[in-house]
């Protein structure tokens, strides 16, 4: 099988001797072709050159969420299609929440060995992917279309997404308590946590308004904290639509009560009360905010949005598991 491994040298938790070992037994199965990705946007790059030439069956991501984002856009930049060569990921970032939702070792060596037997044994799945894009009539109606593997979100943890990313480029380390003290800041200095902006849309139901935030989820769990896995759409699947969490309130009660929910949370239960709305299964819907909000996919601070429209593709893309 010839095969494309696109590799993220800045992975944090694989090694240069590390990812040699792994260069060398995948190598040892596949006709093997490997980019170190060298800019933002390489590895998409990569992938739609191997999904335009038709010859490569199989993109290999190692890196983290951010670089198997990038892969899966690459490889749908054209839609979902026949013959576009399967995806596999070998997890390498700090927290490698695709890839363990599709069951897979959070050890790089470990997830190597399965995609491996996985290749021999013909173990494959399609999954349903989200795609986000500008609304119609809205300003932000040019940005580009967006593929997402497992969530994207507008408003508070979109802004803490960006904070640690401020952070990491500073050179600060990405750890739980990291992401603790950038939550906490960006609750100081969230001016509409009392009254939401967002509004929520789908065809034929009521809109949804005064949202503070919404996370939107293509699987289930939503994060990991450690290896702890945090569940903020337990129902939310591969094989079903697109989830979604709203809170309507953000006092510093609500932070607390919302926050226990969700350490405490199971795949049979999340968050719930009065100011926690959510949805199943969603396959279109609008999100429309009356102040510009931070808006992240798969962990990618995005900037700021007014609006995004989403949808739920089933069967989107097939991928080694």
């Amino acid at each position: 099988m010839r095969a494309l491994l696109v590799v993220n040298p800045k992975a944090t938790t694989t090694g240069a001797r590390t990812r040699d070992v792994l260069i060398h037994a995948l190598a040892s199965d596949l006709k093997l072709e490997v980019v170190n990705t060298e800019y933002r946007g390489h590895a998409r790059d990569a992938a739609r050159r191997a999904a335009d030439g038709g010859e490569v069956e199989l993109v290999v991501a190692l890196g983290g969420d951010g670089t198997v984002n990038e892969v899966v856009n690459g490889l749908l930049h054209d839609g979902p299609a026949d013959g576009l060569p399967r995806l596999a990921v070998v997890p390498g970032g700090s927290t490698n929440v695709f890839a363990r939702a599709l069951g897979l070792p959070n050890d790089a060596v470990e997830a190597t060995g399965v995609l491996l037997d996985a290749l021999r044994e013909g173990r494959e799945r399609a999954v349903g992917l989200g795609l986000v894009s500008g609304t119609p009539g809205t300003e932000d109606e040019g940005v580009p279309a967006r593929w997402f593997t497992f969530c994207a979100g507008l408003g508070f943890d979109a802004g803490v997404v960006g904070r640690v990313e401020q952070q990491r480029v500073r050179g600060k380390r990405s750890t739980h308590g990291l992401y603790v003290r950038q939550m906490m800041r960006q609750f100081v200095g969230e001016r509409n946590r009392r009254h939401g902006t967002i509004t929520l849309s789908e065809p034929g139901g009521e809109p949804m308004s005064e949202l503070v935030l919404a996370i939107v989820c293509n699987t289930s769990p939503w994060t990991f904290f450690g290896n702890k896995p945090v569940y903020a759409s337990p129902e939310a699947s591969f094989d079903t639509g697109l989830d979604l969490l709203a809170l309507s309130r953000l006092s510093p009660a609500a932070v607390a009560r919302h926050a226990t929910q969700l350490l405490r949370s199971t795949p049979e239960r999340g968050p719930r009360g009065k100011h926690v709305t959510a949805l199943h299964d969603l396959t279109d819907f609008t999100l429309q905010s009356q102040a510009p909000l931070p808006f992240q996919v798969d962990g990618d601070h995005l900037g700021l949005r007014t609006s995004a429209t989403f949808t739920g593709v089933r069967r989107a893309l097939r991928v080694i598991v």
